[in-house]
């Protein structure tokens, strides 16, 4: 559920000076019924009327006049057994058509950036292009270690931690397509070259939120790795840090997995994934 907090709505009108729901000024309207859309975003299960009013501590005549409205240009929908009112298609389409102009690349950089100001390590964002991992953005570490990585550059999803992030969520049959189409080329003697240790290796990746890819592309390289997610919940991306081992070793691993997995979804949300914390 969304942390987002609710839009502070003004409050019952002062003794004396209250006003029919239809005769209620603009402003506080357009407020009220943003916050009645904030408010139902955050409940899946949907709210009646009388919790709408008693939360946003607004008259019941004017929620009902505010519901009404919403729901006849389709912004809520209304279930006729339980009376609760849940996000109608209106919202999702307004979101489609402003999801459509976004750049991932764009919404992703300012993030990468501050997440390679918190490592100090090179960070990444890879999409999955017919079965392999592509680079499409990169922000380097400072200082003189640098990765011979490059915007463009294309991997294999069974020996990199963005690909295993790319990969996980897909259906077992999709993986198993792909790694028969490019293969498991034995990249290090620590890369993974059989699909039944590479599908409990991507069981890990959904079960921690974020992948590992443990000198199995490049001797001397760890990588850490956490998908992006649209709003569909369908994976879109993968944020990626790639060090040396000693600029990811044991000792530092956690927290950077813990920043890798923010990064994403700081990414999330801005491609319009709601999810609970505890989720991906």
């Amino acid at each position: 559920m969304s942390s987002r907090p609710v839009l502070h709505v003004l409050g019952r009108p002062q003794k004396g000076k209250s006003m029919r729901a239809n005769q209620e000024s603009p402003s506080v309207a357009v407020e009220r019924a943003l916050a009645i859309l904030e408010m139902v975003a955050q409940r899946r299960d949907g709210l009646t009327n009388s919790e709408i009013s008693r939360k946003l501590e607004i008259p019941k005549s004017s929620a009902s006049y505010i519901l009404r409205t919403l729901e006849r240009h389709s912004y809520l929908r209304r279930a006729p057994e339980s009376g609760k009112y849940r996000l109608g298609l209106m919202v999702l389409s307004l979101g489609r058509d402003v999801l459509a102009g976004l750049d991932i690349g764009e919404v992703a950089l300012p993030v990468l950036r501050w997440l390679v100001e918190r490592t100090q390590v090179t960070a990444h964002l890879a999409v999955l292009d017919h079965g392999e991992a592509v680079y499409i953005v990169k922000v380097d570490a400072p200082g003189f270690i640098k990765m011979d990585t490059w915007v463009g550059r294309r991997m294999f999803v069974h020996s990199t931690s963005v690909g295993k992030s790319l990969v996980a969520h897909l259906p077992k049959d999709e993986v198993e397509a792909i790694l028969r189409e490019h293969g498991m080329k034995k990249r290090t003697p620590k890369t993974i070259t059989t699909q039944a240790r590479f599908i409990s290796e991507l069981e890990k990746v959904r079960a921690q939120g974020y992948a590992v890819d443990d000198e199995e592309n490049s001797l001397g390289a760890r990588c850490l790795g956490a998908p992006v997610f649209d709003v569909l919940g369908r994976v879109e991306a993968a944020v990626g840090l790639s060090g040396t081992i000693s600029q990811i070793d044991d000792a530092n691993l956690p927290r950077l997995a813990t920043l890798v997995k923010e990064a994403a979804r700081k990414i999330s949300r801005q491609l319009g994934r709601v999810a609970p914390a505890s989720l991906p």
